[in-house]
């Protein structure tokens, strides 16, 4: 969605009229949110929230697909390990020193990637979505997203075949290899 400036002002002040006087519309619509959309440069936000309201979709940022895919992966990659017992964790570790210790989703770089870091809070903190990451969108300090990007490329080759299963020992090995270039996720 874009906003003109004089439309930000206007929706921040009716917000917060609706805010201050504690109106309950029947749209659902909530002035926080809408008022967090707008400072926050992400009233793409607003559309995906009410989406029933918009009949066109205006463009998103284009960070934002690459935000969805690799809190995604890290979703699964979290996920297999979690259900791993002691021997696939150790088998792990032993196939990726480097990474396989505990797999975490660790952030983004502030310096290079921080709209990356702003997107993904806004979709976990506003948005609810990707709620396993909420309040741990953070930045790591270093160039992340080449890396997630190779490890995104290389889930997409298992993804037809985890219909029903989670990823193997020797699939998130590969996964998490896939950073090994450019990113450590230690």
């Amino acid at each position: 969605m874009q906003l003109t400036n004089s439309e930000k002002l206007i929706l921040v002040m009716l917000s917060e009229v609706y805010e201050k006087l504690d109106i309950k519309g029947e749209s659902g619509v909530d002035p926080k949110f809408i008022q967090s959309a707008i400072f926050s440069g992400h009233t793409w936000g607003v559309e995906w929230k009410y989406s029933w309201i918009f009949d066109n979709p205006d463009a998103q940022p284009p960070e934002l697909n690459d935000v969805i895919n690799i809190l995604d992966m890290w979703s699964i990659v979290e996920e297999a390990y979690e259900a791993f017992d002691d021997d696939q964790k150790a088998q792990l570790e032993q196939l990726t020193p480097l990474f396989g210790m505990r797999p975490a989703f660790p952030g983004f770089d502030g310096n290079g990637e921080d709209e990356f870091i702003s997107i993904a809070t806004f979709l976990t903190e506003q948005l609810d979505r990707f709620t396993r990451f909420k309040g741990r969108i953070c930045d790591r300090g270093t160039p992340s997203v080449a890396g997630y990007r190779r490890m995104c490329e290389v889930l997409e080759t298992f993804q037809p075949a985890l219909f029903n299963r989670r990823l193997t020992v020797n699939e998130l090995a590969q996964i998490l290899s896939a950073a090994s270039d450019h990113t450590e996720l230690t």
